[in-house]
């Protein structure tokens, strides 16, 4: 198998695992029906397809109406998340005025040495946060991260002679910073960001696992892990069918990043340039 057709291949199983959970969590709140009586708990079958949950609601309504939460608040994070740190970590590393990059990075060592949940939980603790506000607290813990991953990947790339001749030729600090730098240092963002998503993803799955963001009995699917649990054993399917789905998620996003981010013919490079060290 070719590495186009490896890459081809890898690609179209990224899609077909994450198209089930985007589609359900997207178009599945506009599909789904009017919820129907509740009956008891932690049934299977008697009309139900995926039986009933903790206080008998239909699990499959319950599944269309839970994914909305977890995927809008996740994408939002990671977006809010990168709005910061990229102009954050470009300015840190092309600046020339050192006391401008101790500026912006410092506070966000105080920000990373502190548990990412822990501070989600000691907020909360505060403020009763709701998705937006989840989601601003998730991109607020993954600001410190992203910010130093830029900061290094551009250091590197401003101090190659190319930016140099840019200074010395009069272009503007715009085109230095995103249009060669920002260029430069995409792939490595690239692969940051496909990792990201996961972790982000998993925040936000438990968060709502601890009631932070989301009310105890709302439809979405890290709550319905938590709250169905105590059933597993009578009803695995509300337990098991919405961490499947959350499962997909992070797997189907990894592979797509990684196929987008892969070279064509990297591996036929990589065994050339070994057999050149050999001889």
């Amino acid at each position: 198998m070719t590495d186009s057709r490896r890459r081809t291949g890898r690609f179209a199983l990224g899609v077909a695992i994450i198209s089930v959970p985007l589609v359900l969590a997207l178009l599945g709140p506009v599909f789904v029906g009017e919820p129907g009586a509740r009956t008891v708990s932690f049934t299977l079958g008697d009309g139900h397809w995926l039986g009933t949950d903790f206080v008998g609601r239909d699990v499959w309504q319950q599944v269309l109406h839970g994914g909305r939460p977890v995927v809008l608040t996740a994408l939002g994070a990671g977006v809010l998340a990168y709005l910061v740190a990229l102009p954050v970590g470009l300015i840190a590393a092309l600046t020339h005025r050192r006391w401008l990059e101790e500026l912006l990075m410092r506070p966000l060592d105080v920000l990373i040495a502190i548990p990412s949940l822990l501070l989600i939980l000691l907020v909360a603790s505060v403020f009763t946060p709701g998705a937006v506000g989840l989601a601003l607290l998730v991109a607020l813990v993954n600001v410190p991260d992203a910010a130093r991953l830029v900061r290094a990947a551009a250091t590197e790339a401003a101090a190659r002679p190319v930016v140099e001749a840019l200074r010395l030729q009069g272009e503007t600090w715009w085109r230095t910073a995103v249009g060669y730098v920002g260029r430069t240092i995409l792939r490595t963002l690239g692969a940051d960001a496909g990792t990201r998503l996961t972790g982000v993803l998993y925040l936000v799955a438990t968060a709502a696992f601890l009631g932070v963001g989301v009310a105890p009995d709302a439809a979405d699917w890290a709550v319905m892990v938590d709250r169905n649990r105590t059933g597993l054993f009578v009803q695995p399917w509300a337990v098991v069918v919405p961490a499947l789905l959350i499962v997909a998620l992070t797997t189907g996003t990894n592979l797509l990043f990684d196929a987008a981010l892969e070279r064509p013919g990297g591996r036929r490079v990589r065994k050339e340039r070994r057999k050149e060290q050999r001889s």
